[in-house]
C-alpha cells in the first residue's frame, strides 16, 4: 500500500513511515502539490495509486462517493478522527504507530482500494 498525507499532516510522519520502509508521501514534501485543491490531491492520489490520508472527511469522503457512484476505481481514503489524533508530539507518535500498523496488516496488493477506511489508534508505547 502506498500513501498520501493531506497537507495539514506534518511531514516528519512521512520520514517516519519511510524509515521503516513503507511508500508514504506528504503533500507538503510535494511541490506540484503544496496548497493544491482536494480534487487534485484525490486526482494524483488515484494516478499514484496512494491511498488519501486526512482529517478532512468531508470533500475527500465526497470524492470517493462520487467515484463509487460511477463505478471509478480509486485506492481508498483512510480518514482520522481529531479525538484519537492530535497534531501535537503524542499525536504524531500514534499515527506513526497506527499508519504503520495499517501498512503491515495490508503488504502490497492493496486491499483497501475502494474503501473508507477510519483509523484505530494503535498503542504508542507512552
Amino acid at each position: 500500500m502506498r500513501l498520501l498525507l493531506d497537507e495539514h499532516l506534518p511531514p516528519q510522519i512521512a520520514v517516519r513511515l519511510r524509515l521503516q520502509r513503507h511508500d508514504v508521501i506528504a503533500v507538503v514534501e510535494r511541490h506540484d502539490l503544496h496548497g493544491a485543491s482536494d480534487h487534485v490531491l484525490w486526482e494524483a492520489a488515484r494516478g499514484e495509486h496512494r491511498m488519501v490520508v486526512t482529517q478532512d472527511a468531508g470533500d475527500f469522503v465526497r470524492l470517493a462517493l462520487q467515484d463509487a457512484a460511477i463505478g471509478k476505481a480509486h485506492p481508498g481514503l483512510v480518514l482520522l478522527h481529531r479525538r484519537w489524533f492530535s497534531r501535537g508530539n503524542r499525536g504524531i507518535g500514534r499515527l506513526v504507530v497506527s499508519l504503520g500498523a495499517l501498512l503491515v496488516a495490508n503488504p502490497a496488493d492493496n486491499p483497501l482500494a475502494g474503501r473508507i477506511t477510519w483509523l484505530e489508534a494503535a498503542d504508542d508505547g507512552s
